[in-house]
């Protein structure tokens, strides 16, 4: 009781001392992106009020961020202003400080090269069950020197890495195009070490892979693109009988991420975690947004509360062209509700794409996705698209470690999250969803801080 209490008097003491909030305005009308605004001070509330209680804690955030595909790799690496693109993403003094991006292992529906895996096997070889063929050499040309690069801006950034499809010869079609994996034990064993020494090879360039999710998309069985059927009964098996100890065994950290799909099935991550002998090996659940409740997450996490969330997947593209759309709806669906359902990473699709979303080599798959950034061929010119602002609103506040903890998440047409660092520092994001502007007041430690937030707008603050 006596801590608390003094617990409670030093954050008092602190809000004296530190009375001013910081404030970044995205508006719909895009007079403002990512703007600092001048800092707000405590005066009497004003209207509805967003309480903020740093007591109520919830998960431990581990970043935010997007994909570096293949095609996002090329088109910054082959740009003239590949510095300063980079700079853009990864640096938070100078950019938006991205903290978390999923890798693509090998082929995808977004390449610059024609789809590979580490272990593609010469005419005449049928197979390759000690992954004597194995080699990341592809990923040398120009993925792990963007890689590399990015670690070197924000030396915390972490990496999940996910394979859209096995080398051809562990499918039933023997072909990166469609088909299902074989479900026999020598090719989930097989299987199993081609993770283990896609982990190696990385960490030997200096890339430490932090989360490995075991197919993308499972469910999503196409010709156009490299994509693999597996079902949940030889995913729970491999990981089981396979991967699981073969982690163990090589001393492997990296946490096994299951599903990695769809709002819509959450049977499929659930017969994996109702056997507990898969279970023990699974540290959470990937999620993508092109289907189902975006509350599914949140649902699903109450009856597995071991299991933490991720949010792995969501593309941006064509369909959607409007900006203060686009803005109010990945905000509310994505960074603000995800969070509140307990999920640890909001990521987005490509981190850039050229101006013919591509480059698509020898892929069919998302021809209309739009990337974080668009570089210009030609040029290396660049913009930033309605995503960049999107993700910055959060991934430029909120850094890896920091605590979700209480907020009044939803006011009239208001929605809101909060997160607290281990310095006490406290981030919060509004969204205004109404199309008019919307003022009400910050309660944190009980100073009021007042703001009247545009129409179709977020705002970012820093107390």
């Amino acid at each position: 009781m006596l801590l608390r209490l003094f617990l409670i008097a030093s954050v008092l003491f602190q809000s004296v001392l530190l009375k001013k909030v910081q404030v970044y305005l995205t508006t719909g009308d895009q007079s403002k992106k990512l703007s600092q605004e001048a800092d707000l001070y405590p005066s009497n509330s004003n209207g509805r009020q967003i309480h903020i209680d740093r007591y109520r804690r919830y998960q431990t955030m581990e970043g935010f961020g997007a994909a570096m595909t293949n095609s996002a790799a090329f088109v910054i690496y082959h740009s003239s202003k590949r510095q300063e693109i980079m700079q853009h993403l990864f640096s938070n003094t100078s950019g938006i400080g991205i903290s978390y991006i999923r890798l693509t292992m090998g082929g995808s529906d977004f390449m610059a090269v024609p789809p590979y895996t580490y272990d593609d096997l010469p005419q005449g070889v049928n197979n390759d069950f000690n992954m004597d063929y194995f080699d990341i050499s592809k990923d040398r040309a120009f993925v792990i020197p963007m890689l590399k690069q990015a670690r070197s801006i924000n030396p915390n950034l972490k990496i999940i890495a996910t394979p859209w499809s096995a080398p051809a010869w562990m499918k039933t079609t023997n072909s990166l195009y469609g088909g299902d994996f074989r479900g026999e034990s020598q090719y989930q064993q097989a299987y199993s070490k081609y993770f283990v020494k896609f982990i190696q090879a990385y960490k030997s360039e200096g890339v430490e892979i932090n989360a490995i999710t075991i197919q993308n998309e499972p469910l999503n069985n196409q010709n156009g693109y490299p994509t693999m059927y597996m079902s949940s009964q030889i995913q729970r098996d491999l990981i089981k009988y396979h991967l699981g100890p073969e982690f163990r065994k090589n001393n492997i950290n990296t946490k096994i991420i299951i599903y990695d799909h769809n709002w819509d099935h959450p049977e499929y991550p659930g017969d994996i975690l109702n056997d507990q002998t898969a279970a023990q090996y699974v540290s959470g659940v990937g999620w993508h947004c092109y289907g189902g409740d975006a509350t599914e997450p949140g649902n699903f996490h109450a009856s597995h509360p071991n299991i933490d969330i991720y949010h792995t997947e969501c593309s941006g593209g064509d369909w959607a062209n409007n900006f203060s759309d686009n803005l109010v709806w990945n905000m509310d669906n994505l960074f603000i509700q995800q969070p509140h359902n307990l999920a640890k990473t909001v990521l987005l699709w490509n981190l850039a794409l050229n101006e013919n979303h591509g480059p698509q080599v020898q892929v069919g798959g998302c021809h209309g996705c739009r990337g974080v950034l668009t570089v210009h061929s030609g040029s290396g010119q660049y913009e930033s698209e309605v995503e960049y602002y999107v993700i910055g609103h959060l991934s430029k506040v909120v850094q890896p470690g920091a605590v979700r903890i209480e907020s009044t998440d939803k006011v009239g047409d208001l929605r809101s999250v909060a997160f607290q660092h281990k310095d006490g520092t406290i981030a919060i994001i509004v969204l205004n969803k109404a199309s008019h502007s919307n003022s009400f007041s910050l309660n944190i430690d009980g100073s009021h801080y007042n703001y009247n937030l545009p129409a179709k707008s977020v705002a970012s603050f820093l107390y």
